[in-house]
């Protein structure tokens, strides 16, 4: 089974790194690291992780990844990544997004009439791209798999790799893992935080957000 994650410049690191340490574990796992031009990348908090093939160098996969980015681009502008986002889900089982991950899903075309899931901040920029914004940690439509911020990838791999290997086999995972998740303050969604916090937090956000197209 091959698993390809695609990195760029500016991405989160968490996004990646959290479904990562859980779909790697799968059995028959095979995992590729892509990027534009294979290399060094530095993630939005300066993490430097290395993609070890280009664009060229991989044409299919069985489960596509794409990781959000903060202050960095929603790649709309990256024809050519955009072009192998497009071509390799032809190949795919599940094509995969965390957090903004869903607008180069967007941008390339993948989630017109689908729902999908983003960051909070900035969900109703799926619709630019013809897609229906839905507030779910998770949102699976046919065989693209979107998480809502950062952290959410956490669930979807979990749920990713039930899909694929089978509950008992996710659960296994989980419990090696110790997801088991008790958070100190309960301020983890849009909706539950204190509201002050929640628009502070916003206006910082759409400001490095501003890469991203706006709706």
């Amino acid at each position: 089974m091959q698993i390809v994650f695609l990195f760029y410049d500016g991405m989160t690191a968490l996004d990646a790194i959290g479904p990562h340490e859980i779909l790697t574990r799968l059995p028959g796992a095979e995992v590729f690291h892509v990027a534009k031009e294979a290399g060094p990348i530095r993630t939005c908090s300066e993490l430097v992780m290395i993609a070890e093939h280009s664009l060229s160098e991989v044409s299919e996969a069985d489960v596509l990844l794409i990781p959000g980015a903060g202050n960095a681009t929603s790649l709309s502008n990256e024809s050519e990544i955009l072009a192998w986002v497009r071509k390799i889900h032809e190949t795919t089982t599940w094509t995969t997004s965390v957090c903004t991950g869903s607008l180069i899903l967007g941008a390339a075309g993948l989630l017109k009439g689908k729902h999908a899931t983003s960051h909070w901040a900035v969900i109703d920029r799926l619709s630019l791209w013809g897609a229906i914004p839905t507030e779910e940690r998770v949102v699976t439509e046919g065989k693209i798999m979107t998480a809502a911020g950062v952290s959410a990838g956490l669930d979807m791999g979990f749920t990713l790799a039930a899909k694929i290997a089978g509950q008992k086999v996710a659960e296994t995972l989980q419990l090696g893992l110790e997801y088991d998740p008790h958070p100190p303050f309960d301020s983890g969604s849009a909706a539950k935080a204190d509201p002050a916090i929640r628009e502070a937090l916003r206006s910082r956000l759409l400001a490095k957000f501003e890469g991203l197209p706006q709706k």
